[in-house]
């Protein structure tokens, strides 16, 4: 029986400080020329030289302004801040490379159905099939007062306006062009069949939509589908919607009941739930010894900063750990952030302290951190694919670009060694590189492809 094979994104941002706070101030790392289009087409060919299956861009509208009240921390160590769209940087990096997938993080709170369908569409025909798009709803008050809104819209209400959104994209992406609608005959002077296009009309109760897609049908009209709640109603959104999940847990035992949580909600929404992927957020730090991997950690620990990863942390629990003494249980807090870490937090265990998150994010961020020879990381890769039940991994990165240098030289040979890691590309779009051939759009079980046209007013 073949091995199963992993899969492989690099997980990044369009700013300075993504995940692993502090590291910016390394010598070696580059992550301050993020606003020039050679650090991100210098990022694209070496992952793409690594075969990995994707760069997954995370984004985020507001500040984190929750720890001490301020956002001064945030600024002196970049947590997130300065950050640029991540969706213009793709067309230079799909210039330059020819499989690597993008996955793009867009908070569709703040953007309307109608457009946004197309920004996706035009990223899908300039890739050629290579675009996925990370569902979220957003979960900072600084957002929502950015915004023009006075505070931030209540946790379900934001999946529930989110049901509705995908409603519209689906039927603007699946329905509104037949995939034939296209003739492009120069001497019959037709380039679309009137007959075969379609206006949407839906009149929902968040959105309203008149109008045909202003986009013809894409490689995989609609882009892959990714998403990461992990409260229980994001959980019910992710089996509905979602093809992959991104997931995070510091122990095997939680994320493999989470792992199995989800794909049995898939299963209740009539979806195969094998065929949902589910990457985990992770960090290596990897040497051609133990003892070199060793040597470096201890190196990278002296530039990360705790603290900023607390304040990250802050944010994403709504919870100011400024407000804590040292030694004193952290305690839970009902608020509009985001749930499963709030619960994670406080409930899960009861007398976490700001000294054990500190501890914990000594890297500067809260992945579990992989530290050790190729041999090693291989190891513990496939143990945890193995006795979770994930299918990969978002490789956050250190030091830039030379972690997923150091990764792709060292741990990729290594796992291709094992037969866990590909050795070339499959052809077709993303879709059909990550549940195979003949997959470049929806499923027909998928939400977004079962019988959209008869639920509300189509001409």
């Amino acid at each position: 029986m073949a091995k199963k094979q992993i899969l492989l994104n690099a997980f990044n941002m369009n700013c300075v400080g993504h995940i692993n706070h502090g590291l910016w101030t390394h010598p070696r790392d580059t992550s301050t020329q993020y606003k020039t289009l050679d650090y991100w087409t210098d990022l694209a060919k070496l992952l793409e030289r690594g075969l990995f299956d994707g760069l997954f861009l995370a984004d985020i509208v507001g500040v984190y302004d929750v720890y001490q009240d301020s956002a001064d921390l945030t600024l002196r160590e970049s947590i997130q801040l300065p950050v640029n769209d991540p969706l213009l940087t793709i067309s230079a990096m799909a210039a330059v490379t020819r499989n690597l997938g993008f996955g793009v993080t867009v908070n569709l709170t703040y953007e309307a159905p109608y457009l946004l369908a197309r920004r996706f569409s035009t990223l899908d025909h300039l890739t050629q099939g290579r675009m996925g798009w990370n569902v979220v709803t957003g979960y900072l008050e600084s957002a929502a007062r950015a915004m023009g809104l006075s505070e931030q819209i209540a946790h379900d209400e934001r999946y529930d306006r989110a049901d509705e959104f995908l409603e519209v994209t689906y039927k603007l992406w699946e329905d509104s062009w037949d995939r034939n609608a296209v003739k492009a005959d120069k001497p019959a002077r037709v380039y679309a069949d009137p007959a075969a296009v379609r206006r949407v009309d839906h009149q929902g109760k968040y959105y309203k939509v008149q109008g045909f897609h202003l986009s013809e049908p894409s490689p995989q009209r609609t882009p892959v589908l990714y998403q990461a709640g992990s409260s229980g109603r994001g959980q019910a959104f992710a089996a509905r919607h979602a093809e992959c999940v991104f997931v995070s847990s510091q122990t095997k035992e939680g994320l493999r009941k989470l792992v199995a949580e989800v794909r049995a909600a898939v299963a209740r929404e009539g979806r195969d739930p094998r065929e949902i992927k589910f990457f985990m957020g992770v960090t290596a730090v990897v040497g051609r010894t133990e003892a070199d991997a060793r040597a470096k950690h201890a190196e990278y620990l002296r530039y990360a900063n705790a603290e900023a990863g607390l304040a990250h942390y802050a944010s994403s629990t709504g919870i100011d750990f400024s407000r804590y003494g040292a030694d004193e249980p952290i305690r839970y807090v009902k608020n509009n952030a985001i749930e499963s870490a709030v619960k994670h937090l406080t409930v899960s265990r009861t007398d976490r302290t700001v000294t054990d998150l500190l501890a914990d994010m000594a890297l500067g961020g809260r992945y579990p951190a992989l530290v050790g020879s190729a041999a090693q990381v291989a190891d513990e890769l496939e143990s945890w694919v193995a006795e979770t039940d994930i299918d990969g991994f978002n490789l956050a990165r250190t030091v830039t670009p030379e972690c997923y240098g150091d990764f792709i030289d060292l741990v990729v040979p290594e796992l291709q060694s094992r037969g866990s890691y590909k050795t070339a590309y499959a052809e077709g779009p993303l879709r059909e590189k990550l549940f195979g051939a003949g997959r470049a759009e929806l499923p027909p079980e998928h939400v977004g492809r079962k019988g959209t046209k008869q639920t509300v007013g189509w001409v």
